[in-house]
């Protein structure tokens, strides 16, 4: 494959992405593969290795005679990613806040007003995964960092899919809280609100 096919692959599998995550394809619907190659004019190989992208991340499957669909959303899938986020993500965040930088933590409160000034779900997601990953930016721990945030992007769908019509601006006091401890150093005090924090998540 050469690179600029690798590059389109990459390009379509992170449309797709955002395309389920949003709920634009509905859970169980059959991926075209010949419909998105003319979409986005872009060969069958170029879609085949993005549908390889997506099923990795727990966003596709392959059913039986139906080919390549969009994971379904199920209860248990669900709760099993609030679990896995209560069990990663305090971890992460007692390793990250002594060596966050400066930087780092200006650009986590960025991301926390982002959040308080959302005024759409979409918007209020995004800036939300981006504040999660960002105060836990210190950790040092790729693989671990990468699983958090593969179980955000798969929570997301969730939460655009089945909570995003109800969805109010608001301002988060955990969030809030999360930051005072970061600032303090206080990385018990941090990972502890943290795993409040996720016990809500619904």
């Amino acid at each position: 494959m050469t690179d600029q096919q690798n590059i389109k692959s990459d390009q379509i599998a992170q449309l797709l992405t955002t395309r389920i995550v949003r709920g634009e394809f509905a859970p169980g619907e059959k991926l075209l593969q010949d419909h998105i190659a003319r979409e986005y004019s872009v060969s069958h190989v170029t879609v085949r290795e993005a549908f390889l992208y997506l099923a990795g991340r727990g966003l596709a499957v392959r059913l039986p005679r139906r080919g390549i669909c969009v994971a379904p959303l199920d209860r248990s899938a669900v709760e099993e990613l609030r679990l896995m986020r209560q069990a990663l993500e305090p971890v992460a965040l007692l390793h990250s806040v002594p060596h966050l930088t400066p930087a780092q933590i200006a650009h986590a409160e960025a991301m926390r007003l982002a959040c308080d000034a959302a005024q759409t779900a979409v918007d209020w997601e995004e800036a939300n995964r981006q504040f999660h990953m960002a105060i836990i930016a210190g950790c040092g721990m790729a693989r671990l960092s990468e699983e958090i945030d593969n179980l955000q992007l798969l929570y997301a769908r969730h939460f655009l899919v089945k909570h995003a019509s109800r969805w109010k601006p608001r301002s988060d006091p955990d969030h809030q809280a999360i930051m005072s401890a970061i600032r303090e150093r206080d990385a018990a005090r941090a990972s502890a609100v943290m795993q409040r924090h996720l016990a809500r998540l619904s």
